[in-house]
């Protein structure tokens, strides 16, 4: 994947001082040719708009069928559901693909395709939007550029989410990594940023650009009504509420959803499966990033986890089925164990996209309902449990569609702290079930050891982070130094 104005990268620095390094061209390096000397309003959109592409679940955007090196889909679901017990990578259990089942039981090493994979994909998007980023804040770039100010803010607006959104991906499952903040230009800069960075740093920094995002987006639902899956206002607040959550800033978390909620376009939908539904693709009130993906464009934009799901991928767990209540709604429309059919991740209550390399199913990062229990839990730390456990009740409600033989209401007047932390996570864990949340959790509520021990996986505590790829190690001399433990 190759654009005139963006660069192709593995990582932020991929030197070294042995010369089977040097003997090929840094990624992640600019060169004379690859920058736009004229840039025009076209090409910085054309530029964020690759900028979104490694949020997809396109086949092979960065190589052809690696599966070693994690690269024929977005690892992240090996990350979170399989690794946490949620899922497990086949029905059928086999020898394909061993490395996802090395992740699954805790035997991996730093040279699983897996956490490469992850690394890849984000620092491509902070690449690419670090360009975009540097035209859109150089005073000369502006000059040349001539765009209505509005537009330019818009357009730095979704930049700088992006930025935001790729490392707040890469710290929680990494931790420190090294911060990337300009477009490289040669070795010497290369050096300087071979080195991790503090996550609280990162975290400071990821504050920083979304508040960048919040200023430059309008109020309106969509930043762009001819393109609405651009990230807008309500996604740039949502992803703050959710850095304090992971800062543990309970008050600001209720503060950042409040001002969410202010915006009025959210909302639970009515119907549980509606914020899954292709057809019901904006029109809907839940969703409030996702990346839309299309079938029959060139280049390829469709969603090809779909297609793994036809090769036998991706089964829950009996221990994740276990954990619905009996007769749960969202049991049956989130996986259909009898056709062997993830529903909510095929976009639809059938297998019509099962082994579809292009399908239109879009993948959903941020949706209202997530939103909501990230609230309910910041009430819980605060010891507010009335207003938590009706957020929680909230979404129940939702759930039993007029049901009112099941998933019966949460006591509102609990006293006990840890009972209402119980009905948050096992709401969280139903709700949220094969969306690529699990994993992160069960660490930040630091009950991974327990929990996945209880499942048989042989968790240690520097499993509370993944290894940094190996790679990244070497091709640095160490300068990127690996994570404890591995």
């Amino acid at each position: 994947m190759k654009t005139p104005n963006l660069i192709l990268l593995t990582s932020v620095v991929l030197l070294a001082s042995c010369s089977k390094y040097l003997d090929k061209e840094p990624i992640g390096i600019l060169t004379e040719e690859q920058v736009q000397v004229d840039p025009t309003e076209a090409t910085v959109i054309t530029g964020i708009t690759n900028a979104y592409k490694p949020l997809a679940s396109t086949l092979n955007l960065f190589g052809s069928w690696n599966w070693s090196g994690g690269l024929v889909v977005k690892p992240d679901f090996i990350l979170e559901d399989l690794a946490a017990g949620d899922a497990l990578k086949k029905w059928s259990p086999d020898g394909d693909q061993a490395w996802m089942d090395e992740v699954s039981n805790f035997n991996f090493t730093a040279e699983n395709g897996a956490f490469s994979g992850i690394w890849k994909y984000n620092y491509e998007g902070i690449s690419r939007v670090n360009m975009a980023i540097s035209q859109l804040t150089d005073p000369t770039t502006i000059e040349k550029l001539k765009m209505p100010e509005d537009r330019r803010k818009q357009l730095l607006a979704e930049s700088s989410f992006l930025r935001a959104f790729f490392y707040f991906d890469l710290v929680k499952y990494f931790g420190d990594v090294p911060l990337l903040l300009q477009p490289l230009k040669n070795f010497s800069e290369a050096y300087e940023v071979a080195e991790k960075t503090e996550k609280s740093l990162i975290f400071q920094q990821m504050k920083t650009d979304l508040q960048v995002a919040i200023n430059g987006f309008t109020n309106a639902k969509y930043s762009n009504s001819s393109e609405r899956w651009r990230a807008s206002k309500g996604a740039a607040i949502a992803l703050s509420a959710k850095i304090a959550l992971f800062e543990e800033n309970w008050a600001n978390v209720i503060t950042q959803v409040n001002a969410l909620d202010a915006l009025g376009h959210y909302q639970l939908n009515s119907n549980y499966f509606d914020a899954f539904d292709y057809t019901k693709t904006y029109a809907e009130s839940e969703n409030i990033f996702i990346y839309d993906h299309e079938t029959g464009m060139q280049p390829s934009r469709g969603n090809g986890l779909t297609a793994l799901m036809g090769w036998g991928f991706l089964a829950p767990s009996a221990n994740f089925l276990a954990a619905f209540e009996t007769n749960d709604p969202r049991k049956k429309l989130t996986v259909n164990v009898e056709d062997q059919a993830v529903y909510k991740l095929l976009g639809a209550q059938s297998s019509a996209f099962k082994g579809n390399d292009n399908s239109p199913v879009d993948r959903i990062y941020i949706r209202y309902a997530d939103v909501l229990l990230w609230k309910a839990e910041a009430h819980i730390q605060l010891n507010q449990l009335p207003a938590a456990v009706k957020i929680i009740n909230q979404i129940r409600k939702r759930a039993r569609a007029g049901n009112a033989n099941v998933l019966a209401d949460r006591n509102e007047t609990v006293t006990d702290r840890n009972v209402a932390f119980q009905w948050l996570q096992q709401e969280r864990r139903v709700e949220l079930g094969l969306e690529s949340h699990r994993m992160s959790d069960l660490r930040r509520w630091k009950i991974a050891k327990s929990t996945l021990t209880a499942m048989g996986k042989p968790f240690m505590d520097k499993h509370n982070l993944y290894p940094i790829p190996q790679a990244e190690v070497d091709k640095t001399v160490g300068k990127i130094s690996q994570n404890t433990g591995y």
